[in-house]
């Protein structure tokens, strides 16, 4: 195969690890156990990833090793991890939530999914598994806004390039009592919220696609999440802004709650990041060149279906999509179980 990432074969490799960590958290969904669910999307996802041809490492995942079982930062998955034939295959980086919306799938709520991000060596940012303020706008907006900018600011300058006014927009943020500085910013500036409870990935895909009536993503979520959605920016040509937040007070949390900012430092400097108060861009979290992105819809939502499951198999809805192949495809997969005999349902 040689040592290059030829994105196109891996892309449909991915596609399938998606698609078995959806199946198996779907099995899942509305039983009210959302660290299950979690584990056997993890479990599924693994399993397939080591058929993949590559040597992949894991540098956005479920934790450090000491903390997760599988699919853990600095994690070896592939082919060549299980085989002695490493230089036969490419090396990959590899960010995964292998159900993003944990408590959503555990509720039945719309708009959980299973997502892994790839690329080059260091074509991802190694994040830390803490909070990072988010803005997230579609093509359109690209170049518009800036983080440290107030919300009126952004949100007109957001209305300006979609040439329709603020009172049109409509800004996703995730319904937590730190946002609620920012949902009044917002208000008083006129524009509209989807307040949503888990899922910001998601959103800020959406907030990247004409139609969905989404114009902006805007708050606080994970960083890992940040990263998954910058790889999903170099596709769409969406932009993404962020800055990481270890503080208590911004966060709305008790101090004792979080890591003492010192040790967060400590360890952000282990994993080479010097600035802690950097602004990064899309290309700072995913500065790869050849980068796939990859997600299964498990539960409904405002971009793909989630599994449906009958009796001879299951249906799931996935969108795939790489910077090297200008190409975006939402796929629609029946997976046939069961003898020639088989009735398949569309």
């Amino acid at each position: 195969m040689g040592t290059d990432i030829h994105s196109e074969q891996l892309s449909l490799d991915f596609l399938r690890v998606c698609e078995a960590a959806a199946i198996a958290a779907a099995r899942t969904m509305g039983k009210g156990d959302r660290r299950y669910s979690d584990q056997v999307a993890v479990e599924a996802m693994r399993k397939v990833l080591d058929t993949v041809p590559m040597r992949g490492r894991i540098v956005i995942g479920e934790g450090e090793r000491d903390e997760a079982p599988m699919l853990y930062i600095g994690e070896e998955v592939g082919l060549g991890a299980r085989t002695h034939r490493q230089n036969d295959y490419p090396e990959v980086d590899i960010a995964v939530d292998p159900l993003e919306g944990t408590n959503l799938c555990a509720l039945g709520a719309n708009n959980a999914i299973s997502v892994i991000a790839a690329a080059e060596r260091g074509g991802l940012l190694n994040a830390p598994d803490i909070y990072m303020d988010k803005i997230v706008v579609g093509p359109s907006s690209r170049g518009a806004v800036d983080i440290d900018a107030p919300v009126k600011d952004n949100l007109e300058n957001i209305a300006r390039r979609l040439g329709r006014d603020v009172e049109d927009l409509t800004v996703i943020v995730l319904d937590r009592p730190r946002h609620k500085k920012l949902i009044e910013e917002i208000r008083a500036a006129g524009a509209r919220i989807r307040l949503i409870s888990d899922g910001d990935l998601s959103a800020g895909i959406s907030a990247a696609v004409a139609g969905t009536n989404i114009h902006a993503l805007m708050g606080i979520g994970g960083a890992p999440e940040g990263v998954l959605t910058a790889a999903a920016m170099k596709c769409l040509n969406g932009e993404i802004q962020a800055r990481l937040v270890f503080d208590p007070e911004r966060l709305g949390v008790d101090r004792h709650k979080v890591p003492p900012a010192e040790k967060v430092i400590a360890r952000l400097h282990a994993m080479g990041i010097d600035d802690p108060n950097k602004v990064y861009y899309t290309d700072d979290l995913a500065p790869g060149k050849k980068i796939i992105f990859a997600a299964t819809g498990v539960t409904d939502g405002a971009l793909l279906r989630g599994v449906r499951f009958f009796g001879a198999g299951k249906r799931t809805h996935s969108l795939v999509m790489t910077t090297e192949v200008r190409q975006i495809r939402f796929i629609d997969t029946v997976h046939i179980e069961g003898g020639p005999n088989t009735v398949i349902r569309f």
